[in-house]
């Protein structure tokens, strides 16, 4: 049994909780590539190793009368070679598990996350932990003096943030109101998901969002707009096409928290009219700089944060709460085409950089989503999509090789049962 330590659950993570399914899983997966293939052995010991630095992940999810919390847990994580789907189910109500694992295939570490653990920049610090550790025990004495760790105390790591730093504020829903074009199609069939890996050199892509003054979060997000766009029947252009994008908040708050901290925001754009790539990609630039405000980001953050400070509802029971969540969050999800986070340029402690060849992940999704990573020449994007129809992700990888980008496409077998 786990120790008597219990925590209160943040708000993103109820969203999470409540609807959490077999195809969208709420799970992601973040990875990285070494240069040479793993020993499970040491992996496990890292990994056990890892875990002392951020005990956080080290929980159960339980269900409460009114809400979710989570308590310590003496369960221990185990390596295994990969074997299940990218972004596995993890959390199971009532089931004793860990809502985390760490897999490996060849030179790849994988860490696939319950998204109410944490969020994409609390996996990758715990992934880099890991990866130092490993390191340390392949090459001993090579790298003690190097380490990942931020200084934060575990007060720190553990801290809501949400409550920290927006408290019993009137929040107000997101801006964007209009129902968005989604992809349509058949979705896969057995809640499956596709899984594209997308490369292509940074040196070949940064420039032309840099000859725009435009960052490269807007000019590959426009891509996607296209990509989308060029799916569409004529007849539907009036309906907006809408990409949310997930900001990290740690950027605009003082804050250490290996839990979740972020919120997301949407660029629209309506195909009412011939537009250009270019053209595009600064109008969306500049929607995306007006809303990345401190000002805005506080307005716009995610109406749940005010959802347990409404006396009623926190007497109401847990499942009718999961039931209202799931509405909003529904509803809340046809505003949106597609998902696109930049999870940024990565940067390990330098001493192990050429040990590391890339970095990569991807996210469960109901319809589309598309992650970016980049380090050193390597631009990777990692897109999940619910459809059997491949046709955005064709367009996005055509526009952009017929352009002059060296692409590389990797892709995941589906059942089409």
């Amino acid at each position: 049994m786990g120790s008597n330590n219990w925590y209160k659950i943040d708000n993103v993570a109820k969203v999470f909780l409540a609807t959490v399914g077999k195809r969208d899983t709420r799970a992601f997966r973040v990875s990285c590539t070494l240069t040479e293939d793993i020993d499970p052995e040491l992996l496990q010991k890292a990994v056990l190793s890892a875990i002392q630095d951020r005990p956080q992940v080290q929980v159960r999810v339980r269900r409460g009368i009114f809400w979710h919390y989570m308590e310590d847990t003496d369960i221990m994580p185990k390596v295994v070679m990969e074997h299940d789907r990218i972004c596995p189910l993890l959390y199971v109500p009532a089931k004793a598990m860990l809502h985390y694992q760490v897999t490996y295939y060849g030179n790849r570490i994988n860490l696939d996350m319950f998204h109410a653990l944490t969020d994409g920049t609390g996996a990758l610090e715990f992934l880099n932990i890991i990866v130092l550790d490993y390191l340390k025990l392949k090459s001993p004495g090579k790298y003690d003096d190097v380490t990942i760790h931020s200084g934060a105390s575990a007060g720190d790591l553990s801290q809501d943030s949400y409550r920290q730093f927006f408290g019993n504020k009137n929040l107000s829903r997101s801006a964007s109101a209009a129902k968005a074009y989604r992809p349509s199609g058949f979705k896969l069939p057995y809640n499956q998901l596709q899984f594209f890996e997308i490369h292509m050199p940074t040196a070949e892509i940064r420039p032309r969002a840099k000859e725009l003054k435009v960052s490269l979060t807007s000019y590959l997000g426009a891509c996607w707009m296209l990509a989308i766009r060029d799916e569409m029947p004529p007849r539907k252009y009036n309906i907006p096409v809408t990409i949310s994008l997930p900001v990290n908040l740690r950027n605009y708050y003082p804050s250490y928290t290996a839990r979740n901290f972020f919120n997301s925001v949407s660029v629209t754009h309506v195909f009412d009219k011939d537009i250009t790539l270019e053209e595009l990609a600064v109008e969306f630039d500049a929607q995306l700089k007006s809303q990345l405000t401190e000002e805005n980001i506080k307005k716009q953050m995610d109406s749940f944060e005010t959802m347990e400070y409404v006396a009623p509802v926190r007497a109401v029971p847990l499942f009718i709460k999961q039931l209202v969540v799931r509405h909003f969050t529904k509803k809340s999800n046809k505003k949106v085409s597609m998902v696109f986070s930049n999870l940024g340029v990565q940067k390990p402690p330098e001493k192990i950089s050429d040990r590391i060849v890339n970095y990569s992940g991807f996210c469960s999704t109901n319809t589309m989503f598309s992650t970016m990573f980049g380090y050193k020449d390597d631009l990777t994007l990692g897109v999940s999509s619910a459809y059997i129809n491949t046709g955005v992700v064709k367009n996005f990888v055509r526009n952009l090789s017929q352009s002059g980008v060296n692409i590389r496409v990797y892709a995941t077998e589906v059942l089409k049962g």
